[in-house]
């Protein structure tokens, strides 16, 4: 999930229990140098990976809704 750039750190902390630090750690461990770097330059500042900074058209969509909390819309 933390792979995917639209999933928000709060839907995975929901699901997993992880902190927005503790996915970056785990990420940091788990992938090579090269792709951490990639992936963090891509999370950094990214707003559709945090609910706060989300276009509110994003918030009710896609196949995280539940773990939101959030309704999902119907397909």
């Amino acid at each position: 999930m933390a792979w995917e750039d639209r999933t928000p750190f709060e839907a995975i902390e929901r699901q997993f229990g992880l902190s927005e630090p503790q996915v970056i750690t785990l990420m940091r461990t788990e992938l090579k140098n090269s792709s951490f770097r990639l992936w963090r330059a891509r999370v950094t500042g990214r707003r559709t990976k945090h609910l706060t900074r989300r276009p509110a058209e994003m918030n009710d969509v896609g196949r995280h809704a539940a773990c939101l909390g959030q309704p999902a819309r119907p397909r």
